[in-house]
């Protein structure tokens, strides 16, 4: 993929619930969005704006209706759930509220993980999960289990399981939501610290103040994107097509 190439490209993106004749719910209604790498975007909108739907279709946990979806250049709306299934392990790397951590293993363990399912051999990348460990400040919690953390820590384990694949970019869902302020400013600043090095991050999250961490913000409503600010000043959407 060349620089010049989007991260992300969505054209006529549509989401439909079939429910049955006039009750079909559209979550999605040809949303148009183009993410450049580098980029630091968040994304937010009330229940039933269709945020969490873009969620997991930007997270390939998910399908369109209708539309085409290009990651990294590749068109995953079409591909066969194996082969999507590996491009979602392979592109994205995730950072959840909850931290989804391994209970029974070890922080190195647990930031292993995503290399088990890439089927990688992980002996030849253990000294990288020990480098990433101590970039997130666990160095020294290597053996540590999760309930041994500290909420704080537990995400910073998530997020450096989130970078062992190098992926093409951070998907983080409400990623402070489980925190204190204080403890949620550390992690905000360590996804900025990803972000000044180079690393694509979408951010969805309910809360201002976190999504004023990213230069571009999209709000949507109704399936579409309502409005977007870059850099703090407000973008000109028509009918969800940025």
């Amino acid at each position: 993929m060349s620089k010049e190439s989007a991260i992300i490209e969505i054209e006529g993106l549509e989401k439909r619930y079939v429910l049955g004749g006039e009750n079909d719910v559209y979550a999605l209604r040809g949303v148009e969005l183009r993410v450049e790498p580098g980029s630091y975007m968040a994304i937010m909108g009330p229940s039933g704006s269709g945020k969490s739907t873009m969620l997991n279709i930007l997270g390939c946990l998910d399908r369109p209706t209708a539309g085409s979806y290009r990651l990294g250049g590749e068109n995953v709306a079409e591909m066969p759930d194996d082969e999507l299934s590996e491009a979602r392990g392979r592109m994205i790397g995730f950072i959840f509220q909850s931290y989804n951590l391994i209970a029974q293993l070890t922080v190195l363990e647990n930031i292993q993980v995503p290399l088990l399912y890439q089927g990688r051999d992980l002996r030849a990348y253990e000294s990288r999960c020990v480098d990433l460990a101590k970039l997130v400040g666990l160095g020294d919690r290597l053996t540590h289990r999760p309930n041994q953390l500290s909420g704080g820590q537990q995400q910073r384990v998530a997020i450096a399981r989130s970078l062992v694949n190098d992926p093409l970019m951070i998907l983080a869902d409400e990623p402070t939501g489980n925190l204190d302020s204080k403890t949620g400013r550390e992690v905000l600043d360590l996804i900025d610290q990803l972000n000044g090095q180079g690393k694509t991050i979408v951010l969805v999250t309910h809360d201002e103040k976190v999504a004023a961490r990213a230069h571009r913000v999209i709000h949507m409503k109704d399936g579409l994107i309502d409005r977007e600010v870059r850099n703090r000043e407000v973008v000109p959407v028509a009918g969800g097509r940025p």
